[in-house]
């Protein structure tokens, strides 16, 4: 996990190809109007810093017009121009424009310690925020960024739409190189050969980036991956009206650039993000997202107890076993790198997902490590998750016995939500609901990983044991997340509700709606929430494999909300659990908890866990 910044002084940037609207905030960094920002180079350091404590580093280019034709550029440090927006573009000197690059790094892979920016001898530049689980080959003690620099290196410079899937060099292009990515991952590159910046972050958005488009409050253009706090909007919790965009918006999931090329810049030195398609048959289909087989027939139904059926389905199920057994394992491989005692923990409710992901982990790492269990309270011990996470762990001690299991119990503390309200406000931003407030105070607080765990100390007359809670603060820096299970195998209750209104096609609709917008509802919001804490979420559920199994399943066989809540809801799921022998978990309803907190005097939040 790492914070990666991109802030472009000085150059006219036509958006309106990758945000709505964009024309009408196309803003000029020369007028007499565009002498503000909000905030400051340091402010967007300090907060990406959070996000990677290890190292942090900067690199500018400094644009200039060499015989009024060409752009040349150079790498510098830091010019005075990015820190004061006073200070004109000097375009009588040759100079258009400066692009500042930060990376703040929370190093997972490699051996040897880095910082980004990330640059290679023939000036290309890499800031990186990511993990590569496949589609590229990359050695378990490899550093993905210096690897991916590397390759991006040998990419052709092609920027025409009839190159982007066959160069005439035989070279990959940038956006065919990128969409062999198999995992999580948002980067900014600057390619020196073509005077290009690219952007992007996965097709699923598992990773955060922002976009700031300039305006009259700030005249940069502005990529982070999060938002550093600032005063906060009377209107949270209310849309923005027609016309008035939030200061940062959450990227689209895709693969922009931006040509410094002369030839391509308009007389003012203005030029205009392109966006690109994936060229990964396979991605496309993920982004699509369509089942073939949705609706059952009465012969399905009436073969469901025939043996073959039976035999088919039971392969079925351990198909979907294993593709989350590899999830896991590929998420929980790492090089020496700050491991402890316990390298990889799970954000734990005792319900289903996260009893899955504890029972796979087990399997996938080694038995001499420790796992941490965070769980989030806002109700002491009488929360029906605390009640849960509890049997949860106790079921797990059953089937792993050998296992160290540290029910990490973190209890919210009034006092503290209140301070600490306005700082997860400016990490959820854009998102501005109060629902979004809720969850991220929760993410946040379990990656954070205060907590008590219950010691054992001998046992009472009765010989019943005896336990006392001892302080203990999770120094895991991998979380594993349930995400994506709910929205793939119907876990909502808005799921039942579209499945009685309008039958199978309707929840399947309602699936696929809900995957498609699962980047900007959830999942860049969660990133930031978690990533705060020094901490990386990575999300197993939403492995590409698991997602393209998934997909090949009969909706039937996914979920049947024709039966009882606990039952037929995730019902591939829930017979998953019962192969890892987890029979508790396997009936678990889904659960929202209504407990109220209040937190100002002006409003207040619902508290629930996934």
């Amino acid at each position: 996990m790492c914070g990666i910044a991109l802030i472009i002084s000085g150059v006219r940037v036509d958006l309106s190809h990758i945000l709505l609207d964009a024309t009408d905030y196309c803003y000029s960094p020369h007028s007499q109007q565009s002498e503000t920002t909000l905030f400051s180079v340091d402010d967007i350091k300090a907060a990406l810093r959070k996000r990677g404590p290890d190292s942090l580093g900067s690199k500018s280019i400094s644009l200039h017009v060499h015989d009024g034709r060409s752009i040349r550029s150079s790498v510098d440090e830091e010019p005075t121009i990015l820190y004061n927006s006073n200070v004109d573009i000097d375009l009588n000197n040759g100079l258009v424009g400066n692009f500042l690059f930060v990376g703040a790094t929370l190093q997972l892979r490699g051996v040897h310690p880095i910082t980004q920016p990330l640059v290679d001898k023939s000036g290309n530049i890499l800031v990186y925020n990511g993990e590569v689980f496949g589609g590229i080959e990359i050695s378990n003690d490899s550093n993905d960024a210096e690897v991916l620099i590397e390759s991006l290196s040998k990419c052709c410079n092609c920027l025409s739409r009839q190159h982007d899937a066959a160069c005439s060099s035989g070279k990959y292009s940038v956006p065919e190189f990128l969409s062999k990515i198999k995992g999580p991952w948002a980067l900014i590159y600057w390619q020196e050969s073509s005077k290009t910046i690219w952007f992007g972050r996965d097709a699923l958005g598992r990773r955060s980036l922002l976009v700031h488009r300039p305006n009259i409050k700030d005249s940069r253009l502005m990529l982070s991956s999060v938002s550093p706090p600032y005063a906060l909007h009377a209107d949270f919790g209310s849309e923005n009206g027609p016309g008035e965009p939030s200061f940062w918006e959450e990227l689209p999931c895709g693969v922009y650039s931006l040509s410094m090329n002369a030839s391509k810049m308009d007389g003012n030195w203005g030029c205009e993000v392109k966006r690109h398609d994936w060229l990964d048959p396979l991605l496309q289909e993920l982004i699509k997202w369509d089942r073939s087989l949705v609706e059952p027939t009465p012969l399905s139904d009436v073969h469901k107890t025939c043996s073959n059926e039976q035999e088919q389905r039971a392969k079925l199920h351990q198909e979907v076993l294993s593709a989350l057994k590899e999830s896991v394992r590929r998420r929980t491989i790492f090089s020496g790198v700050h491991q402890g005692n316990s390298p990889v923990a799970v954000l734990f409710s005792g319900g289903l997902d996260s009893m899955i992901l504890a029972a796979l982990l087990d399997q996938c790492l080694d038995p001499k490590y420790e796992i941490d269990l965070l769980n989030v309270s806002f109700d002491g011990q009488l929360a029906p998750d605390r009640i849960s996470a509890r049997a949860g762990v106790n079921e797990l001690r059953k089937i792993a016995p050998l296992r160290r299991w540290n029910l990490v119990e973190i209890d919210a503390e009034l006092s503290k939500l209140t301070l600490e309200t306005p700082h997860v406000m400016s990490l959820i931003n854009p998102s501005n609901t109060y629902m979004d407030l809720n969850i991220g105070i929760a993410l946040w607080l379990a990656a954070g990983g205060d907590g008590w765990v219950s010691e054992e100390i001998g046992t009472d007359s009765n010989n019943h044991s005896e336990c006392q809670r001892i302080k203990y603060k999770s120094e895991s820096r991998i979380l594993l997340v349930g995400s994506g299970a709910d929205e793939q195998c119907a876990g909502y209750g808005r799921h039942k509700t579209k499945y009685k209104k309008s039958s199978w096609a309707g929840l399947n609709e309602e699936m696929k709606l809900d995957m498609q917008r699962i980047w900007k509802r959830n999942l860049g919001r969660d990133d930031r929430c978690i990533a705060d804490n020094g901490k990386e979420a990575r999300f197993p559920f939403l492995d590409e494999d698991v997602i393209r199994l998934l997909l090949d399943i009969p909706l039937w066989e996914i979920a049947d909300l024709r039966q009882p809540s606990g039952v037929g809801d995730k019902k591939i799921l829930r017979e998953v659990a019962r192969m890892l022998h987890l029979q508790e978990a396997a009936v678990l309803p889904k659960r929202a908890i209504q407990a109220c907190i209040r937190l100002s005097l002006s409003y207040q939040i619902y508290t629930f866990w996934l």
